[in-house]
């Protein structure tokens, strides 16, 4: 039986909120930077999405869509692509018409909401990403991805229950212990409900080592990681390679070779019939799960402790989200299209990354591009716009 290789990448663009005073409150109502997140995004399309796109494209081409690729887009940079960079948006819709990309469900907004368990939040904003893929991509999602594939038992089965299969999560090692995240398990609670585990090292060998000359296997040819790749194989029956796509011509430069290093990994690949690559999808139809996997405690692929402690570790993360979450209900009844809107945009994961106490691990790359002095700070502006937020549900 042929080994099976899946390739996944994850696309979010952060929307950075604008520094709001605490004499905003009350008068002021535009929360976010526009102008820079206009401008990070047309420098991401410039050198990741439509360059890596048309690779992408070219290799299913070549291989007669044999060559397959998944991707989650969240919602918001779904909104921010539509309205900045349209052609960005054409480009995937391509990738689409092929056949051979999948396109999976997550939270609307990158949003944090499947760590709340007294609202329906997640549910609503999984329901509206679906819409939203499926309207423009023309296929239903059946895989989900969560935020940072955040993942426990009974998320996966709040999942289960939304109607998919199949979802995606991090191979971390204080879970899996001496199992191998190459193959396929399965949640405890619901059986139906199959996971895919990223195999960190080899993902992140790329993702986060690739550009770093101090980095013992600098540089990093594709022959020597296909080798890797097919070592890891050996034993085993899936090799899952999720990372974020901007990691392609973006935070790994066009000069450091990744668009070559990309395109001749799959030429390696595809020469041996012993080798395959296979959507999210396919890989659960093949490969009948190993074992059940517990997952009693929320894991992530971020940082290396592989928890939720980036968003959720400190008191002023906390507050913060417990303020946000506690409002769910009211914003809901108030069925105002723009207050659903900004609640939504306030969800996302990255204003409470900010706020993060705890020391940078030297896998975690987004160490770099906080718009925040200090952690009190990014806790004091969202709480401003929080106030304001909370002060408009009420004059409602």
């Amino acid at each position: 039986m042929k080994k099976s290789v899946c390739i996944y990448f994850q696309i979010h663009h952060p929307e950075r909120l604008r520094k709001y005073q605490f004499f905003d409150i009350g008068k002021k109502h535009n929360y976010f930077d526009n102008y820079a997140n206009r401008s990070e995004l047309e420098d991401l399309a410039e050198n990741c999405y439509l360059p890596a796109n048309e690779l992408l494209l070219s290799l299913i081409k070549k291989y007669n869509g044999k060559f397959k690729v998944a991707f989650s887009i969240s919602g918001s940079a779904i909104d921010q692509l539509s309205m900045h960079t349209p052609e960005v948006i054409r480009s995937f819709q391509e990738l689409a018409k092929t056949d051979a990309v999948e396109f999976l469900a997550e939270t609307y907004s990158h949003s944090l909401a499947s760590l709340s368990e007294d609202s329906d939040e997640f549910e609503q904003q999984v329901k509206r990403h679906i819409a939203t893929v499926k309207n423009l991509f023309g296929k239903k999602p059946v895989t989900f991805r969560n935020t940072s594939l955040i993942y426990s038992d009974k998320i996966g089965e709040r999942v289960a229950k939304l109607g998919f299969k199949t979802m995606l999560t991090d191979g971390a090692k204080h879970v899996l212990g001496w199992k191998s995240p190459n193959f396929v398990y399965k949640n405890p609670i619901n059986e139906n409900l199959n996971l895919l585990l990223k195999n960190s090292k080899l993902s992140d060998d790329i993702a986060v080592r690739f550009s770093d000359v101090r980095w013992g296997e600098y540089p990093l040819t594709s022959e020597k990681y296909a080798d890797w790749v097919k070592y890891s194989l050996a034993e085993t029956e899936v090799l899952n390679l999720f990372m974020n796509y901007d990691v392609i011509g973006y935070y790994n430069r066009k000069e450091s070779g990744i668009f070559d290093f990309l395109e001749y990994f799959v030429k390696n690949m595809m020469e041996d019939v012993d080798y395959q690559f296979l959507l999210p999808k396919e890989v659960v139809k093949k490969h009948q799960p190993k074992d059940v996997l517990n997952v009693p405690f929320p894991i992530s692929w971020t940082d290396e402790e592989r928890d939720t402690t980036s968003w959720l570790g400190n008191e002023l993360q906390r507050e913060a989200f417990e303020q946000l979450f506690k409002v769910q209900s009211v914003v809901k009844k108030k069925k105002s299209t723009e207050l659903l809107e900004d609640y939504s945009r306030l969800q996302a994961s990255e204003h409470f990354y900010h706020m993060r106490t705890k020391l940078f691990s030297t896998s975690d790359y987004h160490k770099y591009f906080s718009p925040y002095e200090s952690p009190y700070e990014a806790f004091i502006n969202y709480m401003n716009i929080l106030s304001d937020f909370i002060t408009r549900l009420e004059a409602k």
